[in-house]
């Protein structure tokens, strides 16, 4: 009898939609503790802190001073002025992505100012717009030298579309430009409020500087922020007015229908966690919440319209799950209709929870908000909050303990005797009184954290280790040595530590705008709904087909495409092939995710697809030798869809006169280096390999290391190693080769070849360059203050080490000096393909898809969503020519990355090729690791090269020796 009542119990639980929504306390509320003062290091005069420091006195004029855009002094001769631009009632000036546009402002009185623009993001590469701001030809402080303005974007279609499996499909976003008007704000979202600047009395100059993406300006203000009133000001005056609650009012606002973002990042997603999320369903995809891990940096917003239906004040709850960061809180502020409601809407905390939960702004007693009947806009904006302060404070300790690493390294190098006593408080005084002051401001970092969070966590036993270490090393100057190596995971740790408290990421799946009191729908599944989810998805995975992306139904014209990267690749690629391919051509694409080794036993069997995408530069050769892939020269305009890319990235597809793939993506080293290091070292970078040589020297006096890219022992299979970058660039500086009559032989046995070989092992028998090495970390801590590695090390510096941004550049790899006094700086590259099977049964029809994605509108629109979807980290590195130009490179990047793509040269396939990069590995192993000579150790394998060659010429029929 009790079982079935509390069946009943548990069935009525879950049948009943509503129940008075559970809150979180202090979600919105005003936090009592005053906010931690920041602690900066001594040397950071060009701080926006010391900034402010040095003006505390200044007075701030409460007036505005506008300086009409038209109105510059002085400007480049692409600068602009254009009447009614988009809707602007007046003139404003076009600003292109590069050069300087200067204004004269008459300030009546001196003092602070903040400032603010008005402007219109003109199209561009779709990334955001980047200037440099001084003020009479000075930067006035760091963080004015990149300022950041966003640009509004939106999904493509007012509807999520479906597919004819019923699945939804993520909805692309597109720029939706308009007039906005924005101050001048810290970049990493470190300040709450808007840049404040000196100026002096009388007529002062102020410039921007291009660096990234076009923009007109209609003005610029210098003005005054008033703060808002707290709510308590605010409850009077609604008492005084006569306002009063709405009465029976619920608006609801599905989440992913958010009108406006600041970031292509932010498109709406899917979330299968839970049933109550709405829409729902157990076993399709459904677009049903926004934000997660896409919604974490600050600065990033999401804007919402909703029409309140009548005049009066209304409560805000938001259905929402942070559940990434445990022992610590999200942060977000509020705008409803571009100002701030009251003083407690510029910080809403949002705890940790593992499930969704209704979260009434204000917590208990919620805060209410006057809304007009009609239209309004909700904007919710990441902000860092109370963590800014904690976030700076770490952000200096980790730049002077970096500075003091080096420091001591300087002295003990990287591997320090742990016998010896190096004496280092005498030979660095200041050493202890570092590591005393750090691990005191470090645990007034950890001591903020649990008061504002009540609870220690992971995010404090980081600091904590830090504190304990660098105090008894304080203590015990002697042991520092034989610790450095601990010592330098500790910092790296506060740096990661920065990374993952920097991000903020909250799910959202709607908001609800409701009279006070009103009934909210819970957030939390019963018993009952969890499990009818659990077992509805179980059995789901077995009818549902995960591996087809998108639509799978068939025009007249069909072909089967293999993709073996990953899903969000996968989606990209499908919404851009139903977007424009299939419409265009009314050629129908079957799309199937697949792992990167079914394609051969899949080929063997018949059973493989008319086109292989994302695969690595060996296998088109590889089939092309077995008469597997279709010859692209058979197509009338291939010479034409050739001209798309350098010579350099068709080299590797090229197979007895015929052309077997097109490359997708070219990746090829460059050098780079840090400035403020090398600055301080007195070094430039190195145009030569005799400069690298010069600075050898000069680095590892201080301990320090130039890098090298070479693949980790066994961090790859030796089978398909390609050759090493460093000596592809030695060798083919000085004219050599890797092959010689037509493939026959290897070419590695000639005197260039040698001469490369031995330069190469000497940097690691003679210069002790490390065989392992971490370059980005080490790069970071200025360890390796200059290196070659990958260009694409670029996207992961700019999103990993957010500290050193405009301390580092790359150029140009070291070349080598030629007779005539010019300088050959050629290097290798290695690319990935798309690849068309000769079992196709349409190749017209196929080649059309060829073209159509290698194309530089695909490559372009496949690069921006790609990088839009994940961030800055996944830019794609195209082979298309035209199409890298239109990716959002800064223009100066561009220029020398474009540089140093002229000097690329493609590294051939041939049969038994494979044993190239394998055998050229093992010979450099037996110089450095037993000591052999290189010649004769080169020579030994050359033989074994030659040897595979000849097996494989001899297997396909073909000329051999």
């Amino acid at each position: 009898m009790s079982i079935a009542l509390l069946a009943l119990v548990l069935c009525a639980a879950s049948l009943w939609p509503f129940y008075p929504a559970s809150v979180t306390v202090g979600g919105g509320e005003a936090q009592a503790m005053a906010d931690f003062e920041a602690i900066t290091g001594p040397d950071e005069d060009d701080s926006y802190d010391e900034y402010l420091n040095r003006y505390a006195g200044a007075a701030r004029p409460d007036k505005v001073i506008r300086i009409e855009g038209e109105h510059y002094i002085e400007a480049g001769s692409s600068f602009q002025v254009e009447d009614r631009l988009h809707g602007l009632d007046g003139k404003a000036v076009i600003t292109p992505e590069t050069g300087i546009i200067s204004w004269e402002v008459p300030v009546e009185q001196a003092g602070l100012y903040n400032i603010r623009i008005h402007y219109y993001p003109i199209e561009g590469k779709s990334s955001a717009i980047e200037r440099q701001f001084e003020i009479n030809g000075e930067i006035p402080f760091d963080g004015a030298d990149i300022l950041l303005f966003d640009r509004i974007w939106g999904n493509k279609l007012d509807e999520i579309q479906r597919d004819d499996r019923n699945n939804d499909l993520r909805p692309r976003q597109v720029e939706k430009p308009g007039w906005q008007l924005a101050s001048f704000i810290d970049r990493y979202g470190y300040y709450d409020e808007a840049y404040s600047f000196y100026f002096e009395q009388g007529t002062q100059r102020i410039s921007m500087t291009a660096l990234r993406e076009p923009m007109a300006i209609d003005y610029i203000e210098l003005y005054q922020h008033q703060q808002p009133k707290s709510y308590e000001q605010l409850k009077i005056e609604y008492s005084n007015g006569g306002i009063q609650p709405a009465r029976d009012q619920y608006v609801r606002i599905q989440a992913e229908d958010a009108a406006y973002k600041s970031s292509p990042t932010l498109s709406p997603v899917s979330d299968r966690s839970s049933p109550t999320v709405i829409p729902y369903d157990v076993s399709k995809i459904r677009i049903n919440s926004i934000g997660g891990l896409n919604w974490k940096l600050p600065g990033q917003w999401i804007e919402w319209e909703l029409e309140a239906p009548e005049d009066g004040l209304y409560q805000i709850a938001i259905k929402e799950k942070q559940n990434q960061l445990r022992g610590i809180f999200a942060t977000r502020s509020l705008m409803i209709d571009g100002e701030y409601p009251f003083q407690e809407m510029k910080r809403i905390r949002f705890n940790f929870k593992r499930d969704w939960e209704m979260n009434v702004l204000g917590g208990e007693e919620p805060y209410l908000f006057h809304l007009t009947k009609g239209k309004h806009r909700i904007r919710m904006t990441v902000s860092l909050g109370e963590i800014a302060p904690l976030l700076r404070t770490v952000e200096s300790s980790v730049l002077q303990l970096n500075d003091m690493y080096r420091k001591i390294l300087m002295i003990t190098s990287n591997t320090p005797d742990p016998y010896r006593d190096y004496q280092l408080e005498k030979r660095i005084p200041a050493m202890v009184t570092v590591f005393e002051e750090q691990a005191e401001t470090i645990q007034s970092v950890a001591d903020y954290l649990e008061r504002i969070t009540g609870e220690k966590s992971d995010k404090v036993a980081v600091l904590h280790a830090m504190v304990h270490q660098l105090k008894d090393m304080a203590q015990n100057p002697e042991t520092v040595a034989k610790r450095l190596k601990s010592f330098k995971i500790n910092v790296g740790g506060l740096g990661t530590w920065i990374l993952t408290v920097r991000e903020q990421p909250l799910s959202l799946d709607y908001l609800v705008i409701s009279s006070p009191g009103y009934d909210l729908p819970r957030a939390e599944a019963t018993f009952l709904e969890e499990a009818k989810h659990e077992l509805g998805a179980y059995a789901a995975s077995y009818t549902e087909d995960y591996d087809s992306i998108g639509n799978t139904s068939e025009s007249s014209r069909s072909i089967d495409v293999w993709v073996t990267t990953g899903r969000d690749q996968a989606q990209v690629l499908k919404a851009l092939i139903d977007d424009s391919f299939t419409p265009e051509t009314d050629i129908s694409v079957r799309l199937r995710l697949v792992p990167a080794n079914i394609l051969l036993p899949a080929t063997l069997a018949g059973e493989g697809p008319d086109i292989a995408m994302q695969i690595g530069e060996d296998v088109p050769v590889n089939y092309a030798m077995r008469g597997a892939a279709a010859d692209l020269t058979q197509f009338d305009d291939f010479e034409e869809v050739a001209g798309r890319f350098r010579d350099s990235g068709l080299v590797p597809y090229q197979y007895d006169n015929g052309v077997y793939a097109l490359p997708e993506q070219q990746i090829f080293p460059m050098l780079f280096y840090r400035k403020d290091i090398l600055e301080e070292l007195g070094l430039t970078p190195p145009r030569t390999w005799t400069d690298v040589y010069s600075m050898i020297s000069v680095l590892q006096k201080h301990n320090m290391e130039f890098y090298l890219p070479l693949e980790a022992a066994n961090a790859v299979p030796n089978a398909t190693l390609v050759p090493n970058a460093t000596f592809s660039m030695l060798l083919y500086q000085n004219g050599g080769e890797f092959y010689q009559e037509g493939g026959r032989q290897s070419a590695l046995d000639s005197e260039v070849s040698m001469d490369a070989f031995k330069k190469w092992t000497r940097f690691y028998t003679s210069y002790k360059f490390p065989l392992q090495a971490d370059f980005p970390n080490r790069f970071r801590t200025g360890e390796m203050p200059i290196g070659i590695a990958d260009y694409t090390t670029y996207n992961m510096l700019t999103v990993l080490a957010p500290e050193i941004k405009g301390l580092w550049e790359f150029t140009l790899v070291p070349g080598t000096e030629l007779p005539d006094g010019s300088v050959n700086h050629e290097v290798a590259s290695h690319t990935t393909a798309v690849m068309m099977l000769n079992n196709a049964e349409d190749k017209a029809s196929a080649w059309t898809f060829m073209k159509w994605w290698t194309g530089k509108e695909t490559q372009i629109a496949y690069g921006r969503e790609m990088e839009g979807l994940m961030g800055e980290a996944a830019r794609y590195p195209t082979a298309n020519i035209e199409a890298l130009e239109e990716l959002p490179w800064p223009v100066k990047d561009y220029n020398n990355l474009e540089s140093q793509w002229k000097w690329v040269r493609g590294i051939p396939q041939m049969p038994g090729g494979y044993f190239t990069g394998r055998h050229l590995d093992n010979a450099f192993r037996k110089v450095v690791n037993a000591n052999e000579n290189p010649r004769e150790a080169l020579l030994d394998y050359i033989l074994y090269i030659n040897d595979e060659i000849n097996i494989k010429r001899k297997e396909f029929n073909l000329p051999y020796e």
